[in-house]
């Protein structure tokens, strides 16, 4: 039921959700029928402090960038990875260590191989020579370390990884071709010896 009065100023009030605007214009709502920042669009979402109580705001839209003013700073690991990702050798040692670890199967390189790379991959995965190692307090999981490149000529990367591993560190080598369609793909791959084994090659010698 509709309740009517009068208010301050011998103004008539009328009851919850019809105002002056007609009906939808009960809070959360103005004249024109569009959300108020006191609305639940905004007071739920909104940063505290982006919002006064008349409904005006104190500072600019909400940001959804974690890097907005206001936030900390990336700390320098993921500085430092996002960095890599943007690198193909580093791209491609993290994937190549996935697949020689046995995390990934060889199959998930076959779009990133080209030439005789996917047969090496074939040939040496299965042996897991990068696999995770048993330690006194759990597993140690190797992970790329520093990875150098070397361009001989255009569209050619000839890369050196270490895979690090605990106190263990093996040298992974790959080559980079960059294609027509833009894309860099692997060409070539080869691992350095264990402590007293002989070298391990993806393509068998003559």
């Amino acid at each position: 039921m509709e309740r009517t009065g009068t208010g301050a100023g011998g103004r008539r009030t009328t009851g919850p959700g019809r105002g002056r605007g007609g009906p939808g214009t009960g809070p959360g709502r103005g004249r024109s029928g569009r959300p108020t920042a006191a609305g639940p669009e905004h007071g739920r979402d909104a940063p505290p402090g982006e919002v006064t109580a008349a409904g005006g705001r104190t500072g600019p839209p909400a940001r959804r960038d974690p890097r907005g003013p206001g936030r900390s700073p990336l700390p320098a690991v993921v500085r430092k990875r996002l960095a890599r990702e943007t690198q193909p050798r580093y791209w491609f040692a993290e994937r190549l260590l996935l697949t020689l670890s046995g995390q990934r199967p060889v199959h998930w390189m076959l779009g990133h191989t080209v030439g005789a790379a996917y047969d090496q991959l074939v040939r040496l995965a299965p042996g897991t020579p990068l696999a995770v190692t048993p330690a006194s307090g759990g597993q140690v999981r190797p992970v790329v370390g520093r990875c150098d490149e070397y361009r001989p000529r255009p569209g050619v990367i000839e890369a050196f990884a270490r895979i690090v591993s605990g106190d263990r560190v093996r040298a992974l080598a790959f080559r980079l071709e960059h294609g027509r369609d833009g894309r860099w793909r692997c060409s070539a791959v080869e691992l350095g010896p264990q402590p007293g084994v002989p070298a391990v090659h993806g393509a068998p010698t003559a």
